[in-house]
Formats: structure tokens, sequence, C-alpha cells
């Protein structure tokens, strides 16, 4: 896999780039520095739209693109989740799962292209990345927001929206689904899976 700095794979190294200065900024005790990781946020998602956008115009599709974007994708929002977990926003579990569950595909999917063999995604896992980053956006937008002092009137109703099993069931929901896509991909490459195991090297028993 060749790698290429193209504008849309320069655009990916920067969202990497953007998951530790938008954690620093969020578990800050600086208010303006928590309201500065909104920005931050704010920018790696519009990176991660613009670099497919400008991929898929100007023909700057590669193999080290696809590879490394929704792998970008990944390292931001395991980041995220898992910042969450360290304000007592989110179950730590769930992030688990969440994680362990993203990163097996993504190892999947590596070895499977190292071998040259297919390896079948589905649009639903789309569905699971939206979900994902719709509950990180909800998150941390409402946790900025009950910190803010213009925003005080709101506070009994940002409690509301913050209320810890509400967030509790909306993370299950996501975790289910991260899940059960993590289940069709098995599916969907079952012969291809089988296929790496039975010529993966073995190692010799001892005798």
């Amino acid at each position: 896999m060749k790698l290429t700095f193209s504008p849309p794979n320069q655009l990916t190294f920067l969202r990497i780039i953007l998951t530790p200065v938008f954690v620093f900024f969020l578990l800050s005790s600086n208010l303006t520095l928590r309201q500065v990781s909104v920005v931050v946020f704010a920018i790696a998602m519009l990176t991660d739209w613009y670099d497919g956008w400008v991929a898929r115009k100007w023909g700057y599709v590669t193999r080290w693109g696809s590879f490394f974007d929704p792998l970008a994708d990944k390292i931001f929002a395991s980041a995220a989740l898992f910042a969450f977990v360290v304000l007592n926003l989110l179950p730590a579990w769930t992030v688990w799962v969440i994680v362990i569950r993203d990163f097996a595909i993504t190892f999947l999917r590596t070895y499977s292209e190292v071998k040259g063999k297919p390896f079948q995604t589905k649009r639903f896992a789309k569905t699971k990345t939206f979900l994902q980053f719709l509950l990180i956006c909800y998150v941390l937008l409402l946790y900025v927001a009950r910190t803010t002092e213009s925003l005080r009137d709101q506070l009994p109703l940002i409690e509301q929206l913050l209320d810890p099993p509400l967030l509790y069931a909306m993370m299950v929901v996501v975790t289910v689904v991260t899940l059960w896509t993590g289940v069709l991909y098995v599916i969907e490459n079952w012969s291809t899976l089988r296929e790496l195991y039975a010529f993966s090297p073995r190692v010799p028993e001892s005798r």
C-alpha cells in the first residue's frame, strides 16, 4: 500500500492530529478551552466531510485513503468516548465494547487486504458511524453548555437532557447497533475469513 499525501489524506492526517488537542481541551478545567473543544470537534467533522468530497470529485481515492479515513474516524470517536467516561458521562463498558469491535473489524479488513482477499462492507455500517458521532455531538454540546455562564437559565433543561439513565439508554442503543454491524461484517465475509485462517502460518506443535 503506497503512502501518498494527497489533499484528502492530508486532511485525514489532520483529523488524527486534532484528536489529542480535542481531548485536552475537553478535559481542561478552563471553561474557555472546553468551549474551544467544540470548535475543534466541528473542524474535525468538516475535514471528514471535505476529504471524502474532494477524494470523490477529483479522483483521489486510494487504498491508503480508504484505510486511514475510517481509521481516523475510529481514533477520534474512541478518544471522545473515553473522555466522556473520564467525565462520568458514559458507562465505560459500552465504550470498551464499541472500541474493541471497531478496531477488530479494522484489523480484519487490513489483514484481508494485505492477503489480497476481498472484504465486503455494509452501508449499514455508515449508520453506526453516524449514530456514534451524533451521540458524541449531543453529549459534547450539552456538557459544555452546562458550564457556560450565559446558559445558566437553561440549566434545568440541560440537566434533564444529560440525565444519566437517558445517556445510558442512548449509549446502549449505539452499542447494540455497533455490535450488530460487526456481526453482519463477519457473516458477509465468513468465507473470506475461513480462507485467511486456512492460509495463516501454523506454529508447529512441540513433541
